[in-house]
């Protein structure tokens, strides 16, 4: 036992051995950075200077949360109300766009076509799609023919952030549909050959045999999606530079850029991105609930 013993212990060092690079990179670049965070959220210090850190305790997390607090409202339901919108028209229009590629020919071309939105960068999207919302833009011209008046598409308070929104998702539906034909093609075929011998449509198919067992896949890009758009700041900057018009297209993590970057109130921006980290959390956790419990009904 004992020349057993030793070897598995030799295997054991050398495994960590051939993790240690792995694990370094990870305490260096995820670990010892949040826990910076965790304590800064709870200090105030104006960046740069390490001794100029001062313990505080949670006054930054009352400052931001109390019901007067301008994080709450308007930024935090900025927040959810951009991911939620960015959420649905992501998954919506990719899981249609998946169904019609599905019945296409030439279906690597049109993932291919999709996807480039993800390739290009967010300040070519930005930049492009800001243009097209001008009052004079391709958007606004195509209404004008059909005798509809202009929007303002970014200076209009109601409906910026939508606007923002249809971008978002627009962006992300490539990955999306990636991700969801390559779970439609996972799904047996024939099942769907005894549906439509038992005399099922597209539309009963679709909802009885490809959305269930799509709900794996589904799940994913729900999660994915969701955290994208709780976190997604880069596109606000572009279209709209400073959360305009009148804070309605601020989120939180273009006021924690704001804070730490622009006002120098790092424990401030540290506090708001712990708060959207536990969001973030909950919501992933009653998504997956939701999803566990759902197939356990099945």
């Amino acid at each position: 036992m004992a020349p057993r013993s030793r070897r598995l212990r030799r295997q054991g060092r050398a495994g960590y051995l051939f993790l240690a690079p792995s694990l370094l990179f990870f305490m260096v670049f995820l670990i010892l950075p949040s826990l910076f965070a965790i304590f800064l959220s709870l200090s105030q210090w104006g960046g740069y200077d390490l001794t100029q850190i001062k313990f505080i305790g949670v006054k930054n997390y009352r400052d931001i949360l109390n019901l007067h607090s301008t994080f709450v409202s308007p930024i935090l339901v900025n927040t959810l109300v951009f991911a939620a919108l960015s959420v649905i028209l992501a998954v919506v229009g990719s899981l249609v766009v998946a169904q019609c590629i599905e019945r296409l020919r030439f279906q690597g071309f049109w993932r291919f076509l999709y996807f480039l939105p993800v390739v290009a960068t967010v300040v070519a999207v930005g930049n492009v799609w800001k243009m097209m919302y001008q009052p004079s833009g391709l958007i606004n011209g195509i209404l004008n023919l059909l005798h509809v008046n202009s929007i303002g598409f970014l200076s209009d308070p109601h409906e910026a952030l939508p606007s923002v929104a249809v971008v978002q998702a627009w962006a992300s539906i490539g990955a999306a549909v990636l991700i969801l034909t390559a779970g439609i093609k996972a799904i047996d075929r024939t099942i769907y050959e005894a549906a439509e011998i038992d005399g099922a449509n597209s539309w009963r198919t679709f909802w009885g045999i490809t959305l269930p067992l799509l709900r794996p896949s589904l799940l994913f890009v729900f999660i994915t999606q969701c955290i994208a758009g709780m976190q997604s700041f880069a596109l606000i900057i572009v279209m709209t530079k400073d959360g305009g018009p009148a804070n309605a297209t601020n989120v939180a993590a273009f006021e924690m850029y704001q804070q730490a970057f622009r006002f120098g109130a790092w424990g401030t921006a540290s506090a708001m991105a712990m708060v959207l980290f536990v969001i973030i959390f909950i919501i992933t956790l009653i998504q997956l609930w939701i999803s566990r419990r759902a197939g356990d009904d099945d």
